[in-house]
């Protein structure tokens, strides 16, 4: 497959073009669609998983200084950027599923996870299975970025409370790439404002196949917290696996309070909060990430 061009020599958080981005995904069928994936790099396997409404993309400044140390896989989970966006079945389950047979498709047996947003329920559920004994690849250590790693801590956004009440479905009709840009930008550091092509970028991954229309049922992801709470909360307090929390304070959704929180919930698990920095930490202040991971993997 096309290689994304290494542009990390001029600077750690220097991004590949989307273009380049696009033309390097490999598809892979999962559950009768067709998913986006990405690989890049050579060594011990680290799995990304992105958070809602994005993509894969959001860690394109990281993406090539840690493919000069890690073997890196990503994929666009169902309903998001390139892949395929079904009119229903967005469980975290189902898409921890996708995250396992991606996996085994590569024929990967250990690796470790950065997680974002969405992608943190998906992490609390791949800790669960792996420290059950039913995941199909043993989880060796993970770090979450900005998420609703606790239901009762998430505070949602007024479009989001939209989202997921009986008028849901107009969410998705009303959105178009200004509104987008102005209900986005609200979850970013002052001083880290996406700018417009940035946000010109995330808007056409997300418009892919139409699915902004679809915003409302990716948004299941809030009722799945709240239904499997206790195993998800147990899997922070319990597990084995090494856990890093990398918190942006400034994010009004899940912020300084959800660090607070979790260091009061998983006193053991290593944490750091960037108190200027938003939802994005690796967006917003990938070097400053890069630096934390680089300790802890």
């Amino acid at each position: 497959m096309p290689e994304i061009p290494d542009s990390s020599a001029a600077s750690p958080a220097a991004a590949a073009r989307l273009d380049d981005w696009i033309a390097a995904a490999r598809y892979e069928p999962f559950d009768g669609h067709r998913v986006a994936v990405w690989t890049a790099g050579e060594g011990r396997p680290l799995l990304l998983v992105h958070g809602y409404p994005t993509s894969s993309w959001d860690w394109h400044r990281v993406w090539a200084p840690l493919a000069e140390r890690r073997q890196l896989i990503a994929c666009d989970m169902l309903g998001f950027g390139l892949s395929d966006k079904p009119a229903s079945g967005y469980s975290i389950h189902r898409q921890t599923d996708l995250q396992e047979a991606v996996l085994a498709t590569l024929g990967i047996d250990e690796y470790d996870a950065l997680v974002h947003d969405y992608g943190v329920s998906v992490g609390q559920e791949l800790l669960a299975r792996s420290d059950e004994g039913s995941a199909h690849a043993r989880l060796g250590r993970i770090a979450f970025l900005n998420g609703g790693l606790f239901p009762e801590q998430h505070r949602m956004l007024p479009i989001q409370k939209l989202g997921t009440g009986p008028l849901g479905f107009l969410v998705g009709w009303l959105m178009n790439r200004e509104r987008f840009g102005n209900n986005f930008s609200t979850v970013f550091g002052t001083n880290t404002q996406p700018t417009e092509a940035e946000l010109d970028d995330f808007w056409r991954l997300i418009t892919r196949q139409n699915g902004h229309r679809l915003a409302h049922k990716l948004l299941h992801y809030i009722a799945d917290r709240h239904q499997h709470r206790e195993r998800w909360v147990t899997a922070l307090q319990q597990s084995t696996v090494p856990i890093k929390l990398i918190n942006g304070g400034a994010d009004p959704v899940s912020g300084r309070h959800l660090y607070d929180y979790f260091k009061t919930m998983v006193p053991r698990a290593d944490a750091t909060c960037f108190d200027d920095i938003g939802h994005y930490p690796q967006t917003e202040a990938p070097e400053r990430v890069l630096k934390e991971l680089d300790g802890f993997l």
